[in-house]
């Protein structure tokens, strides 16, 4: 799973470890493992691949308490019995070897040789350890079933057999690493949206804008039939891999409607879903809360950095303000909270305050997330926000806290400290949205409200003047006054040395 891509992702709420083991115990591939975990004994024979002989398939399905009927039960059994001995459910002892390299103990007919299967000591671990025992446990069965999924299905293989009995990969048109990182891209782009949605997993994802996300050219209108063809394979394919991760509790999955895929073996690629028609026909997938602790666990191990709501707790106001410096605001909010909820509030505020300061690149954004930090503070912090007044870089949001809460005599900031904190405001809500819609707005409100505003805020010393104005000289809405914009930004380069 690289980090390039997205060396920080936006932030995600995780549950409590005890829930994450509870939701692992309930998956129902890894509860199937567990099961044949505690069924296997002396008597248990296995390959050489520690695979269940044939003739115990049935019995293990039984004891799953699957439909021997059912054509696919022996395959169920097969791939938890796997799952169970790469987690190390079960010890497998290899068959055995004569002086001669033969296997000296073989089945009925000549089926062997055969080892044997015994449960593995990390099988008490699911019900005697602790909950991040289970956790690894269940991340060991991940990585297993995110394996077989990167695998082509049986009747592909089948198709691509040679006439020496083995397989033709040319023809199967398969690469197990060029799948396999198209599965961990797949997954590193359903994280991004589901953190991007909030970061707590609640809203399924439609199959085809998943697929788009991967395939489609950032910034493209409308998709071409190329296009449209490469998010149908890329469907296709996420499809057949989906089914294969619902059960081990990764993805909540409902799959392509059978009608849809009828049409792509028919008619070739699946167009976009048109009108009101139900787009969850194509697919719909939802990374579980068990999910998206795995696939953040995947992505620190491969150098991402993948936040965690509630982790900048126990750190400093410093740590606090750079964290959520790149939050969405919503998830900022949450993080301040928890941040906020064991401190004692007049001492908060006071390192807040001093965290906030500072002349660099980073600066307003962090006051902003600063004065939203002091909302939560109540009148005991009032002595402590007076105490900033006089200062440059904090006088301003101290005087926006004092009036929000009420407080009498609050002097009228100078002049000076308006236009400054008028390029602070910018400064901070281009760095946290960029040049929104909304932007353009506060640029008009904030100049409308100060006569010869650009005659004065071209001489302001902060470090964002320049980029706060060359901004205004884009995206003000009035074309006269961009242009003043304009000729302030010119001036205020040129005043630097």
């Amino acid at each position: 799973m690289s980090a390039e891509s997205h060396p920080t992702l936006p932030p995600v709420r995780l549950h409590s470890d005890a829930e994450l083991a509870r939701d692992a115990l309930g998956a129902p591939l890894f509860a199937r493992a567990v099961r044949l975990a505690r069924w296997a004994g002396p008597a248990t024979r296995v390959g050489a691949a520690g695979e269940l002989a044939a003739d115990q398939l049935p019995g293990a399905a039984a004891h799953l308490g699957l439909d021997a009927a059912d054509e696919d039960s022996a395959g169920d059994a097969s791939q938890a019995w796997r799952v169970a001995v790469d987690t190390g459910l079960v010890d497998v002892t290899e068959p055995e070897e004569d002086a001669d390299g033969e296997g000296v103990a073989e089945g009925e007919a000549g089926e062997g040789p055969y080892g044997t299967a015994v449960p593995g000591e990390d099988l008490a671990l699911v019900t005697g350890g602790a909950p991040g025992d289970v956790l690894d446990l269940w991340r060991a069965a991940l990585e297993a079933v995110l394996a077989d999924a990167a695998v082509p299905d049986l009747e592909d293989l089948v198709d691509a057999v040679d006439t020496d009995g083995g397989i033709d990969f040319d023809r199967l048109d398969w690469n197990p690493g060029r799948e396999a990182d198209f599965l961990d891209e797949a997954l590193a782009h359903l994280y991004l949206l589901t953190a991007a949605e909030g970061g707590t997993a609640d809203r399924p994802i439609p199959l085809p804008v998943l697929a788009a996300s991967m395939v489609a050219p950032d910034g493209m209108g409308e998709p071409s039939d190329a296009v449209l063809e490469q998010v149908s394979d890329a469907m296709m394919r996420l499809d057949d891999q989906f089914r294969q991760l619902a059960p081990i509790g990764l993805v909540e999955f409902r799959p392509v409607d059978e009608e849809l895929m009828a049409q792509v073996d028919e008619d070739g690629p699946l167009g976009e879903p048109e009108g009101d028609e139900d787009v969850s026909r194509y697919g719909m997938v939802r990374l579980t809360p068990l999910g998206l602790y795995g696939i953040r666990a995947r992505m620190l191990e491969a150098g991402v950095a993948a936040p965690a709501l509630g982790e900048l707790a126990a750190k400093g106001a410093d740590a606090l303000l750079d964290g959520v410096a790149s939050y969405p605001e919503r998830t900022a909010q949450a993080e301040i909270e928890q941040w906020m909820a064991d401190r004692e509030p007049a001492a908060a505020v006071a390192e807040l305050l001093a965290a906030a300061r500072g002349d660099d690149e980073g600066g307003p954004l962090r006051r902003l997330r600063c004065q939203q930090a002091l909302a939560l503070a109540g009148p005991e912090a009032e002595p402590v926000v007076r105490s900033v007044l006089d200062e440059a870089e904090l006088g301003g949001l101290a005087r926006v806290w004092l009036a929000e809460h009420g407080a009498a005599d609050v002097p009228a900031p100078a002049p000076e400290m308006v236009f400054w904190l008028t390029v602070d405001t910018i400064a901070a809500q281009l760095a946290a949205d960029g040049e929104t819609e909304e932007l353009p707005l506060l640029m008009e409100t904030l100049t409308a409200h100060h006569t010869g505003f650009f005659d004065r805020v071209w001489r302001v010393e902060h470090p964002s003047t320049v980029r706060v104005l060359e901004a205004m000289g884009r995206l003000h809405p009035d074309p006269k006054t961009a242009k003043e914009a304009r000729r302030a930004a010119f001036k205020a380069r040129s005043r630097k040395p």
